[in-house]
């Protein structure tokens, strides 16, 4: 069924990876929460090989919490241990600052995740600054509460606690529009100690997005990564089920590439 996925693409701004998919994951009532941020605040804490991204002249930062289904490597079963966990990240939007082939892009500055397990996996194999946390999750069908604190060793804390509810019919965010911006993007960037970047390449159907609300008792999340959130209201977005596939990691050009490209803006 997943396969099936790979029959439409023409939503997407650049062909599908080469080679097999490697992975599947579900991503299940999920909250987008986006609060603009000037990119001159952002800039100083990403890597070397990376640069803001903006939307008519702003940059953006998300705080994105959910519940993770079905992971599983290609031709192998879930495991109920392994395979379904919270998860909730702290991203920003970034394009390489030198690119061959320029992609617009994720960074992400944390990822929690309520199972060491794939806490460990995904920061040995995947290169992302995943964090272990004591995390909780209940829909009581008006809302989904959700509460997430950091218990990794060494890390700085970080919490969020609150809830969030769809409001509105699920729609498909136009290209051009700040929504397809923030959300339909296919792929993630990331760094090793020597100034190399990689891209994880994924591939899904177009967002089923609806109109949001929430409450949001105490939110940590960006001040763990040195970044101070504006103190008006988040854009919301809620997103009940998204199936998605995953290719490996790969190596992109270094930071002290010269061969440049602009990337796409909507």
């Amino acid at each position: 069924m997943r396969d099936s996925i790979l029959d439409q693409t023409q939503h997407r701004l650049w062909p599908l990876p080469s080679g097999p998919w490697v992975m599947t994951q579900s991503w299940r009532d999920l909250l987008f929460a986006h609060w603009p941020i000037p990119p001159q605040t952002i800039a100083p804490l990403l890597p070397p090989a990376l640069t803001v991204d903006t939307f008519d002249g702003e940059a953006w930062i998300s705080i994105v919490p959910f519940r993770m289904a079905d992971v599983r490597p290609r031709l192998l079963p879930a495991l109920p241990w392994l395979s379904h966990f919270l998860e909730l990240n702290v991203r920003t939007y970034v394009r390489l600052r030198h690119a061959s082939q320029p992609k617009p892009g994720v960074f992400f500055f944390s990822l929690e995740a309520a199972n060491p397990v794939a806490v460990a996996v995904a920061r040995r194999f995947f290169r992302l600054p995943y964090y272990n946390a004591h995390m909780r999750m209940l829909d009581d069908s008006r809302a989904i509460h959700y509460v997430s604190r950091r218990t990794h060793r060494g890390a700085p804390p970080a919490s969020f606690v609150g809830r969030y509810w769809p409001v509105g019919p699920v729609f498909q965010a136009a290209p051009g529009t700040l929504e397809h911006w923030l959300t339909e993007r296919y792929c993630f960037y990331t760094t090793d100690g020597v100034g190399l970047a990689y891209s994880g390449e994924i591939h899904h159907l177009p967002w089923p997005l609806q109109q949001a609300k929430a409450e949001i008792e105490e939110n940590t999340m960006a001040a763990a990564a040195s970044l101070a959130l504006p103190a008006h209201a988040p854009l919301l977005h809620f997103a009940r089920r998204l199936d998605i596939l995953a290719w490996p990691l790969r190596a992109v050009r270094p930071a002290n590439t010269r061969d440049t490209e602009d990337i796409p803006r909507a």
